[in-house]
């Protein structure tokens, strides 16, 4: 037996209105999700278009209905825009304000607000457009990999279908022939769906933000705050698995080890801002240098690591030089004085898949050590048979490799 229509606008309201309320009180909890706020005003502006719906009668239909219909697109608008804002992508207030204010003003035209039949269907298709923008938006994060975008995308884009399924196209419909009992009970059974799709849907969104939340504690726990790149463990525990893929295959890697020269010195004269802003000139350099296989991180204090996935001892050293010169140039002045901070580094190479990481370091941190012993500002390479040196005033040259006993490193 079909819900009194009564009980399902009340129904209707109050879901509504609590929804939008929920996910506002999550925005306040979870502040650095913004589109919370924007799904929760959503749900508030629909919550005021159905209440305004149900004021038809009492007061002009301009109010009453197209003002109503105004505002629902509205919020569903704001929900395709609480999409994009929740993947770090602009909102598009213009459109909302444009979409709305050139319905009310169609809807004051003598033959379009007559055209009950047109209305009805066009604006349920404006309602399911919104909600498939919202569902590609969500599909469009994909690569995110937060498992409730999928329910997401699958509701959102069901929601609208159930849509139009309201519209006057429900009437064609086979098993519709036009009985009115029949039709109201068919119109209260899509409403109800609606209604638990609605529900469905606003707690799958406080899943993904919950969901997002968890993934970005993780992320900054791996992370060093600083420079933003990959900090010890998070490193070490990339590293050990790039190597034992690559290593598996037969694929040399490399690993650098890397010293910024005199950092303390630059600590001691010119303050920690400025050696703040010598590692993050540092981490730039490092990564403008490396391809997006690579992994750079930031091994603690003016320590640094990088890995490069398929090295050969040639482009190793390249790359090595590339990351030093670049480092020297771009750290030569910082914040209006004269830091000339320079880099030592350390590189190993390996193609044994029973040498880990941590043996590879050891290898790549007595390179750096002999990079250091001669004078720092250049690069040192070891590993397969052969070692190159070079520095900014010395060419490259390469020799036998010899165990290098590896005393404490100069600063």
């Amino acid at each position: 037996m079909p819900l009194d229509v009564k009980t399902l606008f009340l129904l209707t309201v109050d879901v509504e209105a609590m929804l939008g309320l929920l996910l506002l009180f999550a925005w306040v909890q979870n502040t650095g999700i913004t589109a919370l706020a924007w799904w929760g005003s959503a749900h508030l502006l629909r919550t005021l278009s159905i209440a305004l719906y149900g004021m038809f009668g009492s007061v002009p239909e301009l109010v009453s209905l197209d003002l109503s219909n105004a505002l629902l697109f509205t919020s569903y608008a704001v929900g395709w825009s609480g999409a994009r804002v929740f993947d770090d992508r602009r909102p598009r207030p213009g459109w909302v304000i444009t979409g709305a204010t050139v319905w009310v003003a169609a809807c004051q035209i003598g033959q379009f607000a007559q055209a009950t039949e047109l209305r009805a269907l066009l604006g349920s298709a404006i309602v399911a457009a919104f909600l498939w923008l919202t569902a590609f938006e969500f599909w469009r994060g994909r690569a995110e990999r937060l498992l409730s975008r999928w329910p997401a995308v699958f509701i959102l884009f069901a929601h609208g279908a159930i849509f139009l399924l309201r519209s006057p196209l429900s009437t064609l419909m086979p098993g519709n022939p036009g009985d009115p009992a029949l039709a109201s009970a068919w119109m209260t059974v899509i409403s109800t769906e609606e209604v638990l799709a609605t529900i469905s849907i606003a707690f799958i969104l406080l899943a993904m933000a919950k969901e997002r939340t968890e993934l970005h504690h993780k992320t900054a726990a791996m992370v060093d705050s600083l420079t933003g790149l990959a900090n010890r463990r998070a490193f070490l525990d990339s590293a050990a698995q790039l190597t034992q893929t690559q290593t598996a295959r037969d694929v040399p890697v490399a690993v650098f080890m890397i010293d910024l020269d005199r950092f303390k010195s630059v600590n001691d004269r010119f303050g920690h801002s400025i050696g703040d802003d010598v590692l993050r000139i540092f981490a730039e350099s490092a990564r403008a240098n490396v391809r997006a296989s690579d992994i750079v991180g930031r091994l603690g204090g003016e320590e640094f690591a990088v890995l490069l996935a398929d090295a050969c001892r040639d482009n190793a050293f390249k790359v090595a030089e590339r990351i030093r010169a670049s480092f020297a140039a771009t750290a030569a002045m910082v914040g209006g004085h004269p830091v000339n901070a320079t880099a030592s580094i350390g590189v190993a190479i390996i193609q044994d898949p029973c040498q880990d990481i941590v043996a590879l370091l050891s290898q790549a941190d007595q390179a750096l050590y002999r990079a250091k012993a001669r004078g720092r500002n250049r690069v040192v390479v070891i590993g397969l048979d052969l070692l190159m040196d070079g520095g900014d005033d010395a060419a490259a040259q390469a020799v036998s490799t010899r165990a290098l006993a590896r005393p404490s490193r100069a600063a």
